[in-house]
């Protein structure tokens, strides 16, 4: 028997409120066994922008926390010596400037230079996965490369013990990408990034091996738990293959692939939300089962993820079910489990061959920032998912709970939805911005002034950005100040959102429930409400307001309304309430549809439901879909809202429909049968 293998790092992905509050939650899961920490920002601190902007209403707290400044950083780390704890922080756009912030608060606690080389962690700061899939990104390709090599190059000098970035598929995946795209997708964003640091000049080539061997991933597991399995294998394959070849990195242990993993959190399912707890634990199984490709971080969603944000009971229950894997079953006593498998060795030799063809491909493109520039994998992603969606709706791909086996008896866990999830205080945001207000009076003006000053100059020129975003925090500046100081150097970038060019992906046979085809039925009944409304097509608005980067949603419903015939709208993400209105207004659209997974639709969607009103456009209908607790819902549909959309409607096909019977009541016609 091989020796024992010792656990995985074992993490709850957290924050919320405020600092305080986010710090008294990491020391209770420490207490319960956690041995790391996974830090969830909020909106606008991964975002760039401080509370009191316009944009961040709404956001402030609610996904993750805030963190404003050094002030903020010390109090959610009080108590918690960094030296000794392995910190995961999920912040990308903004990563070397939570990275200062967090080397400022361990040099107060104590550490010299020598402490903070000390330092053990993970930011994740992969850019590239932003503009395809979760959307905090802040400005354009070549610059945000620079801060992450800048990071690396800092990090590899400075805190040797640091992983100044994870290449990021988790977002991919839950994108549309298939095993094959995320994992050519991942080892190309790394060629990036590993070709950007060697030609930088800032790493001499003889400490490449250095680079490489901090170089972690961060990755999605899904149900499908062999096909993953033989995924992360193959990932393990591809990555040793290509730090050698192309790097030349010749000691094995720099080679290694090193992920962390939080399995498929927009897997989870709203209808009989009891059957995510054997999701999750078959999805743990895909990345600790193989020994030889086994992660050495696991951090697993609540079982309640697609109602709202869990409970810290619910979050123990999470880390429960990887401590009774870790120390009550024999896995951590066995080499690898798989070893001449034939089944998997096939497996495993299809992936890499498919996804070492693809990264081919987007070399042809240029690489990973040309192939997000020109759209390409923007587009290759929305037409995925929009397949998988339509395999889901057909009824091919079965969700258990969802579109097969939906007779249930009364959940207890759910018997109580309003108190079955956490929620943050409605004051939470007005006492941040309080908070940032005194911050900013008490702090040395001059010195802030001074410090981005620097930053400017140091962006405008060469220099490594990381001494002078230190400086910065040493001196008060705010991460809204920072990242400003940025885009007045860098601009700002608004990626492609690959609506445009992706295919049809609904098989028209698809039946619907008056014996029609469900897409072709929606068509004609939209093109008829059209005609009678005396216009050519019926116009719809997709309009994702606030700071929600997770634009799935939101492009498959572009995607699926423009299949049945509408004029859609979408700008993308990151929009006002007050561009929203004023874009429905200009385009004279029939409906306005609001995207947000955030919540932060208790602020946002009554704003434009005002805002149109007082443009003399009331009368447009209003449909809202996300992750909407049902008190939450019954509000907006007093407030006017005319449908309200959560998970459990996975039907887009039937959404559209709705959305043509909303638009048929607003305008007073015969409320003709439309599939629902």
């Amino acid at each position: 028997m091989a020796a024992k293998d010792r656990p995985w790092l074992m993490r709850t992905y957290a924050g919320h409120s405020t600092a305080e509050a986010s710090n008294e939650l990491y020391r209770r899961n420490l207490a319960k066994g956690q041995t790391g920490l996974s830090v969830a920002f909020d909106l606008p601190t991964q975002t760039g922008y401080d509370p009191d902007h316009v944009l961040a209403r709404g956001e402030v707290g609610r996904v993750g926390v805030p963190v404003s400044h050094l002030g903020d950083m010390r109090r959610l780390f009080a108590g918690i010596p960094l030296e000794r704890t392995n910190t995961s922080m999920t912040i990308n756009a903004t990563a070397m400037w939570l990275l200062a912030l967090y080397q400022v608060v361990a040099e107060e606690q104590g550490l010299d230079e020598a402490g903070v080389a000390r330092l053990a962690g993970t930011t994740q700061n992969d850019i590239v996965k932003e503009y395809l899939s979760r959307g905090t990104y802040v400005f354009p390709p070549g610059p945000s490369l620079r801060l992450t090599t800048d990071t690396i190059a800092y990090t590899v000098d400075r805190m040797p013990k640091w992983n100044p970035i994870n290449i990021c598929s988790y977002h991919l995946q839950e994108a549309g990408a298939t095993p094959v795209q995320e994992i050519a997708y991942a080892m190309s964003t790394a060629t990036a990034v590993l070709d950007a640091v060697r030609d930088s000049g800032q790493v001499p080539a003889d400490r490449m091996g250095d680079v490489v061997g901090r170089i972690s991933f961060f990755v999605n597991a899904g149900v499908r738990f062999v096909e993953e399995m033989c995924k992360m294998r193959a990932f393990t394959r591809i990555w040793d293959t290509l730090t050698r070849e192309r790097y030349g990195i010749e000691d094995p242990r720099q080679r290694r692939f090193r992920y962390g993993v939080q399995v498929n959190s927009l897997g989870l399912t709203e209808a009989q939300p009891e059957n995510n707890v054997q999701r999750i634990v078959l999805e743990m199984l895909a990345v600790t089962l193989s020994k030889d490709a086994r992660a050495r971080a696991v951090q697993l969603p609540a079982w309640n993820e697609a109602l709202g944000l869990p409970r810290p009971w619910d979050q123990q229950w999470s880390l429960r079910i990887q401590q009774v894997l870790a120390y009550e079953s024999d896995l951590l006593e066995h080499a690898d489990l798989f070893d001449g498998s034939h089944v998997v060795e096939a497996r495993v030799a299809e992936l890499v061959e498919g996804a070492t063809a693809e990264m081919a491909h987007i070399a042809q493109l240029g690489g990973a920032v040309a192939a997000v520039e020109s759209g390409y994998l923007k587009a290759q992603l929305v037409a995925s998912h929009a397949e998988r969606r339509a395999r889901i709706e057909s009824g091919e791909e079965k969700i258990v709970g969802v579109n097969c086996h939906t007779e249930t008896e009364p959940s207890p866990l759910t018997a109580d939805l309003d108190t079955a999830i956490l929620t943050v205080d409605a004051d939470v945001e007005a006492r941040v911005a309080a908070a940032l207000h005194e911050w900013r009076l008490s702090r040395d003006e001059p010195r802030a002034q001074r410090a981005l000053t620097a930053l400017k100059a140091a962006a405008a020129g060469t220099a490594n950005l990381m001494p002078a975003s230190l400086e910065c925090a040493r001196a008060g500046v705010t991460t809204g100040e920072w990242a400003w100081a940025l885009r007045d150097v860098f601009g700002e970038f608004r990626a492609p959102t690959g609506v445009g060019g992706a295919p049809v992906a609904v098989a028209a046979t698809a039946q619907g429930t008056d014996g029609e085809a469900a897409l072709t039925a929606v068509r004609a009944r939209a093109a008829g409400t059209a005609a009678e409304l005396g216009t050519g097509r019926l116009r719809l608005l997709v309009g994702k307001p606030g700071l929600d980067g997770h634009s799935n949603g939101a492009e498959q419903i572009a995607v699926r309304a423009r299949d049945a015939g509408f004029e859609v709208v979408y700008q993308g993400i990151r929009l006002t309430p007050e561009q929203i209105a004023t874009a429905a207004v200009a385009e004279d659209v029939h409906c306005v549809g609001l995207s947000i997974l955030s919540g932060s639709h208790a602020e946002l969607v009554p704003d434009v439901l005002d805002r149109l009103r007082r443009a003399g456009a009331g009368d447009v209908p209003v449909v809202v879909g996300g992750i909407i607790p049902s008190a939450d819902a019954e509000a907006l549909r007093a407030a006017g809202v005319a449908a309200v959309f959560t998970p459990k409607d996975f039907g887009i096909t039937q959404i559209i429909g709705r959305i043509v019977g909303e638009i048929r009541r607003a305008n007073k016609l015969d409320p003709q049968e439309v599939p629902a």
